[in-house]
């Protein structure tokens, strides 16, 4: 009988290397080893001689890092806070650390109710649309060519939910195009409207668009996955008080935090279902351990975070400006690059996302492909933009002349096609010299230049 092939998703010569790699082992201790030996490699190539750009990382303090791998991590606790809520005896310092993560995430977010037990936003946003939608409900969100993100689209939780999706209008410029999405909302009478975006530059309508929705009871959703330090720091809008029913985020992005997921909202009449959508729909047990480094991460967001985010912006205006003095075109450019932490480049003149994102690796320069205005949906894999980010750059102490020499290595790539290996000696040199982690007990701010 003939022997069904395998299907992977996967690149299967990666699997194949680490299979052989395993094989050639003598045991379980020494394939233990080699798990070991790679996360080592990482942290030496990444955690110490790169340019981390990704908008979608951020550095932890060695606080939040040492309590990811704290002994409370192997606790089980499924349910709500309080011993008469919880399936297990024995939580008393988990109720603990939990009730103070809460109350830490309300003050951050000025936000009357927060949820701290999802262990992804993305979940988060599946929580959303389990507590305020039914499948087969209309909903609108940004489509992925202007930013937005899956998590809001079909192939996504909101696909998942069952919901019918309809696209908010955008114009090139990456901003809502307010008349359209009137006429589109009041003929769609969606239940909700979800402004969550991966490529994020500018402030968006939120009270304008609410205003539009509530003659129907449609509601105004926004995924701050991306913004939610900028959110916490008051270097952005304030989706609660703008309109927005509920926002949830991430906490590895500009939070600074952990891998999570947050969500928090003021209205009493939504705690119900949302919290019933998170357990026990969603999450039962969810990493304690998570939840106490969430907590410090609150904490040094109500320390640092204005004077931290501040500069994250900035640093990001400084790079998106000395890149385009360089030639390197940057989406936004006539509404000052960005008032986040991203800055958005073509690169279709330099081979597109791609090939300029791995060309610019080689010289330790860490970002990624993405789609941008004019881009199609289809082009996913081979699309004319690069994400940059500067959250990472910006915690290791980086201000505004150091956005002009980032520029510069990475024009020196791109635009003046100098050998790889040249740039790379300089950039891990530059690199050296910022090891340390700011913005956070320990280390408190950058010193002076």
């Amino acid at each position: 009988m003939a022997t069904e092939q395998r299907l992977e998703v996967h690149d299967p010569r990666t699997l194949l290397v680490a299979s052989q790699l395993l094989d050639a082992c003598r045991g379980p201790r020494e394939m233990a080893q080699e798990v070991v030996a790679a996360v080592e490699r990482n942290a030496a190539w990444r955690g110490r001689q790169c340019l981390n750009l990704l908008a979608p990382e951020a550095p932890t303090s060695p606080t939040v890092r040492a309590l990811l791998s704290a002994e409370i991590g192997t606790r089980a606790a499924e349910g709500h806070i309080g011993a008469v809520n919880r399936w297990f005896a024995g939580t008393r310092y988990i109720d603990e650390v939990e009730a103070l993560c809460m109350e830490l995430l309300k003050r951050a977010l000025r936000a009357d109710y927060a949820d701290h037990r999802l262990c992804a936003s993305m979940i988060g946003n599946l929580a959303v649309y389990t507590a305020l939608t039914q499948p087969g409900d209309t909903i609108m969100s940004a489509p992925q060519p202007m930013g937005g993100h899956s998590s809001n689209r079909p192939d996504g939780p909101a696909g998942v939910r069952g919901l019918r999706i309809v696209d908010i209008p955008f114009t090139p410029e990456l901003e809502v195009d307010l008349a359209a999405f009137r006429l589109v909302a009041e003929r769609e009478r969606p239940r909700l409207v979800t402004l969550g975006m991966s490529m994020t530059l500018f402030p968006l309508p939120c009270k304008e668009m609410s205003e539009i929705l509530a003659p129907w009871g449609g509601r105004l959703f926004f995924d701050g996955a991306h913004q939610l330090g900028l959110i916490a720091g008051g270097q952005f809008q304030d989706p609660l008080r703008e309109g927005a029913c509920v926002l949830t985020g991430s906490a590895g992005k500009t939070w600074s935090g952990p891998q999570s997921g947050i969500m928090a909202w003021n209205a009493p009449e939504l705690t119900e279902p949302l919290t019933h959508a998170v357990f026990p729909v969603l999450a039962a047990t969810h990493q304690v351990n998570r939840v106490a480094a969430l907590a410090v991460s609150a904490a040094e967001m109500l320390a640092f975070g204005p004077v931290y985010m501040a500069q994250i912006v900035s640093n990001a205006q400084a790079l998106g400006a000395a890149l385009q003095r360089r030639g390197v075109p940057v989406v936004g450019a006539r509404r000052g690059f960005t008032r986040t932490h991203q800055v958005i480049a073509d690169v279709s003149a330099f081979g597109g996302g791609l090939d300029a994102a791995h060309l610019l690796a080689r010289a330790n320069v860490i970002t990624n492909k993405n789609l941008i205005p004019g881009d199609t949906p289809e082009q996913w894999d081979r699309p004319s933009g690069l994400r940059i980010g500067t959250i990472e750059v910006t915690r290791l102490g980086m201000r505004g002349a150091d956005m002009e020499t980032i520029a510069g290595f990475m024009a020196r790539v791109l635009v003046e096609q100098e050998p790889v290996e040249r740039v790379l000696a300089d950039v891990v040199d530059f690199r050296g010299r910022f090891q340390e982690i700011y913005y956070c007990f320990e280390n408190g701010l950058p010193r002076e230049a």
